[in-house]
């Protein structure tokens, strides 16, 4: 097992304890066990972060988008350097398989990439003015300081894909990250500082959640508020911020459909669906949950999902040949145990897994439900773990009813042959994002964000730098 570092703050450029030495435990849900602490910030804490931020801005606003570009690359080139160091502390603190740990650093390297190159395609305009004397310019401009808000399930992904944009738009950006899982994002930043990134322009802390979303999301100096995590908690962040007139994105929750089409390839749709819902053990945004399949190949598309399930390998991430770690916390296992219990008590059949595996670590089974109702709570709640809810429709205007019915609207899956049903499919599916005949691939360069429920704004693409810019107007007439 690698050794897993103490956590520290990182203001200024500088890694310091908290004020007052406070400290939170941080525990390997594989095994149960303490693995380190990370520093629980203070008052005093936040208002040095937000006084450097306020610094570096300044600075990182008057460099060139040329030099801005290549600070990123070699920051993402020191990351990619150092995918191996990374994933294990990934792995040791989130619970995932090491493969996947490894996938997630790396393409934290390409999507910094990506907006250090659209840091040189923020473009303003000319626009043709009435007066023949007058010049008219329509210029972009960072926003300001960023204060952004990650969750435990993607340490590394979450905060790179909001980094990326505030920092290739001009701002400085300080970032609450998880207590839970605090080493990988650390070394994340810590390439930054080696890049040789001025002072101020990244910072991260930890603690309270609510202390400091309520402290910094106010703060005159925060400018921008970015928040992944779930609806209930969005909610109330973006109204805080919305009291303040704060640029907001918000990336929440999902409770994913997946649309089996009576054409549909079925061995495909089940590696696709399949892999996509018992990645990071289900605890995914996107991840597919409600599996709508046609009455005519529903038996088959089962009998599949339930011996991909029954194939996977659920054991300590950090274990050769584990294709399905734990849990993030006992708290995920009383709410799986919660889920299959009530969809049981309405008619439900755990077809595979809806259990506990073992004592220690938080590992529950691959779990496939059929014969799903609609009023299960699995169909209306989103689970957040390894649990597939199965049912079937006759047509396949019934299944995109279904598929609309909730006040989710993050991401879709569908499986057809027709031309017709992928037209009709991505016409009428109200989410942000749709993948048919795939898993699920999201890039730097297409957007990522939902509708509904699940958010506004996009992570993803030149859309996910419109909300760290300001849009200028300036007329000039010579004299």
């Amino acid at each position: 097992m690698s050794s897993y570092p103490d956590t520290l703050l990182l203001i200024d450029n500088e890694w310091r304890e908290a004020r007052g030495n406070k400290r939170i435990d941080v525990v390997n849900p594989a095994t149960g066990n303490k693995i380190g602490q990370v520093a629980n910030a203070s008052k005093e804490d936040l208002d040095l972060a937000l006084a450097a931020a306020q610094r570096g801005f300044e600075t990182w606003r008057d460099m060139s988008a040329h030099e801005r570009c290549t600070l990123m690359r070699k920051a993402a080139q020191l990351l990619r350097e150092r995918v191996d160091s990374v994933a294990r502390l990934l792995t040791q603190e989130q619970g995932k398989p090491l493969a996947e740990a490894r996938i997630e650093v790396a393409a934290g390297a390409e999507i910094i990439d990506w907006f250090a190159n659209e840091a040189l395609r923020v473009y303003g305009r000319i626009v043709p003015a009435r007066n023949p004397a007058a010049q008219q310019l329509v210029i972009k401009e960072p926003v300001g300081p960023v204060a952004a808000f990650t969750p435990w399930n993607f340490p590394v992904n979450q905060v790179v894909r909001k980094l990326g944009a505030a920092l290739a738009s001009g701002c400085s950006f300080l970032v609450k990250a998880p207590e839970e899982t605090p080493a990988s994002p650390a070394a994340l930043l810590n390439c930054f500082v080696d890049a040789g990134l001025p002072k101020g322009v990244v910072g991260l802390v930890f603690g309270s959640p609510a202390e400091i979303s309520s402290y910094l999301i106010p703060h005159p100096i925060i400018r921008k508020v970015t928040f992944t995590g779930s609806t209930p908690v969005g909610k109330q962040l973006a109204a805080l911020a919305g009291q303040h007139m704060k640029r907001v994105t918000m990336e929440l929750g999902g409770h994913a459909p997946v649309i089996v089409a009576q054409d549909a390839d079925v061995e495909l749709a089940v590696k696709a669906s399949g892999g996509a819902k018992f990645r990071n053990a289900g605890q995914v945004c996107i991840s597919p949950t409600r599996f709508l399949v046609h009455k005519d190949v529903k038996a088959a598309f089962e009998q599949a999902l339930i011996k991909h399930a029954e194939s996977l390998k659920l054991g300590d991430g950090m274990t050769d040949g584990t294709t399905l770690g734990p849990l993030a916390n006992d708290r995920r296992l009383a709410a799986m145990d919660k889920i299959v219990k009530n969809a049981s008590a309405k008619g439900a059949k755990v077809a595979t897994g809806g259990e506990r595996i073992g004592s220690a670590g938080n590992f529950f089974a691959p779990t496939v439900l059929t014969d799903v109702p609609l009023d299960a709570d699995v169909f209306n709640e989103e689970p957040f773990g390894p649990i597939a809810a199965v049912r079937s429709f006759e047509n396949l205007e019934d299944a995109i009813k279904e598929a609309n019915r909730l006040p989710f609207g993050l991401a879709a899956y569908a499986f057809t042959k027709s031309f017709k049903n992928v037209t009709e499919l991505s016409r009428r599916l109200e989410v942000g994002m749709v993948w048919i005949n795939q898993p699920a691939t999201p890039s730097a360069e297409l957007p990522f964000g939902g509708v509904k429920d699940s958010g506004y704004g996009s992570e993803g693409g030149p859309e996910a730098l419109e909300a760290y810019l300001v849009t200028k107007a300036v007329s000039v007439v010579g004299v």
